[in-house]
């Protein structure tokens, strides 16, 4: 804890001294104001006094030369001389203190005891601009943890991985755990991203948990790491008020590369002078990426009070207006936090009880005006003359639509409304008790629920030009989905320090329990949509649920702080799989040396070396929306011509499933060796640490024999799958004085991933699995799962050249049999993974004033850039569709004129070396300290993030989220330009 109040305030300090002739006076302060129950003392003597509640001190002590000492738990101590002794005192957090205690899986444990793989963040370290999203503080600041940041979509998720990807068919995101409880990525439509559930102004700390030593405890769910995050909570006597608040400017920097107007134009003459006519050729001058665009703004406000004394609490409300750079679209997002944390029965028994509420809407861009922005005529207005908005017709009169057309973006905006609310509460109390007279026993007892409701609307306006499903006008498609995920947890942990070791040992019980409904009808005439005769159809109720249940132990023994021993074991069982494949058992062992601990180290320049090897295997059970896969089921059908019709009624038909009764835990086994450093008192820290991770019986989507089953594909477990790598993390406190702080930290990662094993028995001539995108929707797909190499390599054509230039439709004709088809494809050497990714961070602080700089990047990651082969289509001035589309600036680039083939939409010439550098923000601030009664201190910053890209790639981002690497995206990042304000009260 920050702040005591000593039980006993007769044992403030005080002895018979002599020569008390000179008087010392102030107030010890913090952050947030007086400091109560710090220790003010004549160092050597025992000669002191306690601040009182307001902070203030008086002291006699023998000279003026004396030296006063300040102290307080939790804060780091100071010394002056006693004439030079200032009348406030502002004591700074212990940061050794507060960051010596790491939490993980069930329970926490020092820095300095731990085995396995985990690096703790505290979140007021991490210095960025306008946070809408925890994983945003996240950003390049672990090593092997890489995050995708969202695109310029309002309340679009991040996609989130620790040490790449274990899983071809199954979840590869880590598990979330706020504040103990296991949180579900299905929050519902629009509240897919658990972490958008928790306040960035809310988070105490991050625990990510990388090795199989760290995550078994989780077994049935940390294939893919862990992160823990804890929440702040209420601490101190007085209560304490303070707002934080950001309002940024948000600018698209990029746009996507397509002819003018006047490229355009001469474009057309010079190649198809048929339709160089006025009915294909207009005479406005239209840039539809500008007319779509905007100036966005996002806004963040949050109010907290703390304190409670015995009865600490803390309560938070927070608001967040996130605004499309379209000119339509916004997130709005409410949350609230509330906490409380007292102690009783002379504090053997502690209680901590959670309650987070977020409430969002959200009214989704219709990221559909940003294809037709590409795609539209550019010599064509945005209006007709009575104000209606332009598209192609059929008819003179526009009286006939042409379907065919792309659409005017300003339809897509304007006539389509996509909207979404969603409440979500994660709530849980735990009781954690401490034996009277076995103190050394406790026991802890966590109940949780995360519950989440969803509803929304697609819907097109009377009139509307862009269709959706059935493809008429004044259409709706309304839904709702509730997701409810309950958890009861329970342990016991004994620890007992025997004098030349200590031991520890904890075992426990978990029962989670998942259950998601989700309903949908589609109407006619929305304003009369319960009118049954306007009911398009009703889709059946699809409610699905599974249960988790683990008993789970865990062993930690430390000899003499040097030789510390982890043992852990979990027992899982999944109602995913069938009774005989159940359940899963998964154990991990750890061992680490404190070499710094051992007489022929202390005392010279290097103060932390430690030495650590893990191995363990964790599991694999989330295989997406099948939560029956093992199970002989039965399907409605939903579309009416899926329906039997029997005079003038339609029954539902049945049809039956894909199962497999023998699916059972996919499994991945980690080893794992770190060496964590320290020199020159931890002015230089950091690790370097190497894995290897192999994954067993991957659930894989394979071809069914014909007959064998009710579907050509089904869900097994085939395969093998190793990923390894090294990660290297460094910081240096360059200066640490007084006045001047100067630090620079970085990490990377160098990851390799191969699939070893696609079938039952090796075969050589067996070309994999193809996956990924349909790039024309008659070539197949972009990418392989083959042995050997990594998860979606592109097999694709081979480009021909001539005079360095790409041929237009020439493709290398690799079996030299005259013609060009499928059997020319080849496996190219490259794929979506980069090989190295890292992230870098500068921290500046002179007296009040603060600045940092964060960036991240990768290296050897490509990407097939579908937006240029894709506007790359052109046309034959023998067929008429009644429009022209846009066509990308490739054309003039390569000195393109005819049309495409279907083939050379899968040219490897669209592969582009997508490696990159970004500086994320760059932010400056200052802190003032006032005297005033009711404004204690304040901080005022500006930031910019998404400041600038360096790389080769000529697409809009080179980050994408992806998995197959196809780069479709046409959503951009933008940049903000941010102020925000700090307030304690």
């Amino acid at each position: 804890m920050k702040r005591i109040i000593p039980i006993l305030a007769a044992l403030i300090l005080s002895a018979p001294v002599f020569a008390q002739n000179y008087k010392v006076k102030g107030t010890v302060i913090d952050a947030q104001g007086p400091v109560i129950g710090a220790s003010v003392v004549e160092q050597g003597t025992m000669n002191g006094v306690m601040t009182d509640l307001d902070g203030a001190y008086e002291l006699s002590v023998s000279s003026a030369g004396a030296i006063v000492e300040i102290s307080c738990i939790g804060y780091a101590t100071q010394t002056f001389k006693a004439s030079e002794l200032p009348a406030k005192i502002l004591l700074e957090e212990d940061r050794l203190l507060l960051e010596d205690v790491v939490v993980i899986g069930y329970g926490s444990v020092k820095k300095g005891d731990m085995t396995g793989s985990v690096v703790a963040i505290k979140a007021d370290d991490v210095n960025r601009g306008a946070v809408s999203s925890p994983d945003q503080m996240l950003l390049g600041k672990v090593s092997g943890l890489r995050v995708v940041p969202a695109t310029g979509q309002p309340g679009a998720s991040a996609t989130i991985r620790i040490r790449g990807t274990a899983s071809l068919s199954a979840s590869n995101d880590p598990l979330i755990v706020i504040d103990g409880v296991p949180i579900t990525k299905d929050g519902g439509a629009g509240m897919g991203n658990p972490l958008s559930s928790v306040n960035p102004n809310d988070i105490e700390s991050y625990s990510v948990l990388k090795d199989a030593s760290a995550t078994a405890i989780y077994g049935s769910r940390a294939s893919n790491g862990v992160i823990i995050i804890t929440t702040k909570k209420g601490v101190g006597n007085k209560i304490q008020v303070s707002y934080d608040g950001s309002t940024s400017v948000k600018q698209n920097y990029s746009t996507i590369d397509m002819m003018d107007a006047e490229q355009f134009k001469s474009f057309i003459a010079a190649n198809y002078p048929k339709k160089n006519t006025p009915q294909f050729i207009g005479e406005a001058n239209t840039d539809w990426q500008s007319e779509i665009y905007r100036l966005g703004i996002q806004t963040d406000h949050n109010v907290t009070v703390k304190g409670g004394g015995k009865l600490p609490f803390r309560a938070s409300l927070g608001y967040n207006l996130d605004q499309a750079t379209l000119k339509v679209g916004d997130n709005q997002r409410a949350n609230a936090d509330l906490s409380f944390s007292p102690k009783f029965l002379d504090e053997h028994l502690s209680v901590n009880v959670n309650l987070k509420g977020v409430y969002q809407y959200t009214n989704w861009a219709n990221s559909g005006a940003i294809g037709n922005a590409l795609a539209f005529n550019p010599t064509m207005p945005t209006h007709f003359e009575d104000g209606t908005i332009w598209n192609w017709y059929t008819t003179e009169d526009r009286t006939s639509a042409n379907t065919q057309s792309s659409v005017n973006p300003l339809s897509n905006l304007y006539e389509y409304i996509d909207w979404n609310r969603g409440l979500r509460t994660i709530s849980n109390i735990q009781v954690d008790y401490k034996v009277h007279g076995f103190e050394e026993l406790r026991f802890n007892v966590n109940a949780g629920i995360d519950y989440a409701t969803t509803n929304g609307e697609h819907y097109n306006q009377l009139g509307c030009f862009s269709s959706l499903g059935a493809g008429a006008s004044d259409y709706a498609v309304q839904y709702v989905n509730r997701n409810r995920n309950a958890l009861f947890e329970i342990y016991a942990d004994w620890n007992h320090d025997f004098g030349w070791s200590t031991l520890d040992v904890m075992g426990g019980y978990s029962w989670q329990h998942n259950f998601v409904q989700y309903d949908s009808a589609d109407y006619y005439n929305r304003e009369d949509r319960w009118n049954e005769a306007n009911l398009y159809q009703k889709h059946p109720t699809n409610a699905r649920e599974y249960y988790l249940i683990s008993f789970f132990g865990r062993v930690n023994w430390s000899v003499g702080g040097k030789y510390l021993f982890t043992a852990t074991l979990r027992d899982d069982a999944s109602s995913r799989f069938a009774p005989q494949n159940r359940w899963g058992l998964f154990p991990s062992l750890a061992f680490a040396w404190n070499i710094a601990e051992e007489d022929f180290l202390k005392g010279g320049e290097i103060s932390q070396l430690k030495l650590r090897l893990g191995w363990g295997q964790t599991g694999q059970q989330d295989i997406g929306d099948d939560y029956y896969p093992y199970l002989a089921r039965y399907s409605q059908s939903t579309a009416l011509n899926m329906k039997y019709n029997m005079g003038n009624d339609n029954y539902t038909t049945l049809a039956p499933n894909p199962y497999n009764p023998n699916i059972k835990w996919e499994t991945t086994t980690t080893w794992n060796a770190g060496l964590d450093f320290g020199l020159r008192d931890d002015v230089v820290t950091g690790s370097v640490e190497a894995y290897y991770r192999h994954t067993t019986d991957l659930l894989n989507s394979i071809a069914a024999p014909l007959g064998g089953n009710f579907s050509n594909v089904i869900t097994a477990n085939i395969g093998e799958m190793v990923n390894k790598g090294i990660e290297l993390t460094a910081n240096w406190n360059i200066i640490e004085t007084r006045d001047i702080h100067l630090s620079l930290g970085g990490n990377v990662t160098f990851q390799d991933t191969r699939i070893t094993k696609l079938t039952a028995k090796h075969d050589e001539s067996y070309l994999g699995v193809t996956v990924g995108d349909k790039l024309s929707g008659t070539e197949g797909y972009s990418s392989l799962f083959r042995e050997g190499y990594a998860p979606y390599t592109y097999y694709l054509y081979k480009q021909s050249y001539f005079q360095g230039k790409p041929v237009q439709n020439g493709l290398e004709d690799l079996i030299h049999d005259g013609v060009i088809n499928a059997d020319d494809r080849y496996i190219t050497p490259w794929s979506p993974e980069p090989s190295v990714f890292y992230g870098v961070n500068l921290h500046f602080g002179y007296k009040n004033w603060d600045f940092s700089i964060n960036g991240h990047g990768s290296a050897g990651n490509y990407l097939i850039n579908k937006v240029a082969l894709g506007y790359s289509s052109s046309y034959s001035d023998d067929t008429d569709k009644g429009y022209l589309n846009n066509l990308s600036n490739v054309y003039l680039k390569e000195g393109w004129t005819a049309a495409n083939t279907t083939e050379q939409y899968y040219s490897d010439l669209f592969v582009e070396n997508a490696s990159f550098f970004k500086i994320d923000d760059i932010n400056v601030g200052r802190s003032f300290r006032l005297d005033k009664k009711w404004i204690k201190s304040f901080r005022v910053a500006a930031s910019v993030q998404n400041v600038c890209t360096f790389t080769k790639y000529s697409g809009l981002d080179p980050e994408i989220s992806n998995a197959d690497g196809v780069d479709g995206n046409i959503i951009p990042r933008p940049r903000l330009y941010t102020i925000r304000f700090n307030i304690n009260f």
